[in-house]
């Protein structure tokens, strides 16, 4: 009997030997990945193809979403960091939020990758993968600048400017690059803004909330424009651009005496597509989270292996403490004329999607 027990006490002591070794051995590629929020059909797929290609490279994904909370964000990157992951990828809620967890990160060796967001003042971040993002505010103008058809069309049309959230340092890049474009024909008086709201501190959208944008708008159209009409909206995200497209046909908006202003946006969200096959949002910007995804895996795996990843940018993004090496993404515009091509031939959605 005491034979018998001392063989079973000798396997289950391998068993949990070899338990612990398992376990250990997932974590020698564990990546956590943080991600906003689940609200914003983009986060939910970019969260999908990080997962998707990282774990075709054979590592082991914890995945987690804030839920637009710092808390959330903040804890799950500290619990990422006690089941010892070896990088961290952070798409973060609140880009000044996090220098205190990303030292705890530093300090266990964790390297931090930045994801489509910058992360600010702090030193712990090691390189940042995103879209060209003065460029996507650029496209967006310049698709309001082709809807007025402002090189033939004298005006002036009537124009209310739209930005994101003010803890989002993207945010700034997209009103500023929008902005480069606008100025002139603005200095010129092609383009008017009746409210006189400009400028980040005036026209940002906390956490990028389609409800708050259509709120502003219901404000703006019944103290401006009682007896004018809008002839353009520059939104910088497809979220607000749906909010503000329903306080527009809240006033009568999108009917045949009162045209739809042309109306921006950004990535490509199944319902702003379908609104732009149906003529009411006139544009938004692609960014292609596959490719995203693609360049962001390969960073994580250079950074894993020791080596130095692909960068194409190191000027740029100064996050008050360091310039962060990135890798810049091309971002792409997407209207009536050329939805088709580049989001159906690409296989990004099936048309069965956009019905």
């Amino acid at each position: 009997m005491k034979l018998k027990k001392l063989i079973a006490l000798g396997l289950a002591s391998m068993f949990v030997f070899s338990l612990t070794g398992c376990a250990k051995t997932n974590n020698d590629k564990l990546v956590g990945v943080a991600m906003p929020t689940k609200s914003s059909q983009r986060w939910i797929q970019d969260g999908d193809n990080m997962k998707k290609q990282l774990e075709a490279q054979g590592y082991t994904v914890d995945l987690q979403y804030g839920e637009d909370s710092v808390d959330n964000q903040v804890a799950q990157i500290e619990n990422m960091i006690s089941k010892g992951a070896k990088v961290l990828v952070v798409a973060s809620i609140d880009g000044s939020a996090l220098t205190d967890v990303l030292k705890k990160a530093a300090d266990a060796g964790i390297k931090t990758i930045a994801y489509d967001r910058l992360i600010r003042d702090t030193d712990n971040v090691s390189y940042y993968a995103t879209f060209d993002n003065k460029k996507v505010g650029q496209l967006q103008a310049e698709s309001i600048v082709k809807g007025l058809d402002l090189a033939n069309q004298a005006g002036p049309f009537n124009i209310e400017l739209f930005g994101g959230s003010p803890d989002d340092n993207n945010a700034y890049f997209f009103y500023d690059g929008a902005m480069e474009v606008l100025q002139p024909f603005i200095d010129q008086g092609k383009l008017v803004i009746k409210s006189g709201q400009t400028g980040m501190d005036k026209v940002s959208t906390l956490r990028w909330d389609g409800a708050t944008a259509q709120a502003r708008m219901d404000n703006i159209l019944s103290a401006f424009y009682t007896s004018d009409k809008v002839s353009a909206v520059l939104s910088p995200y497809d979220g607000i651009s749906i909010g503000i497209i329903s306080s527009l046909k809240g006033v009568g908006y999108g009917s045949t005496d009162m045209p739809m202003p042309i109306v921006s946006g950004q990535d490509a969200e199944i319902p702003s597509v379908k609104s732009i096959i149906a003529g009411e949002q006139y544009s938004t910007i692609f960014k292609d989270t596959r490719i995203l995804a693609e360049k962001c895996v390969k960073m994580v795996d250079a950074v894993y292996k020791g080596t130095e990843p692909e960068i194409n940018d190191t000027t740029s993004y100064d996050n008050g403490v360091k310039v962060v090496p990135s890798y810049l993404c091309d971002p792409v515009p997407v209207d009536k004329s050329n939805y088709k091509e580049i989001l159906i031939d690409s296989n990004y959605y099936t048309e069965d999607q956009l019905k």
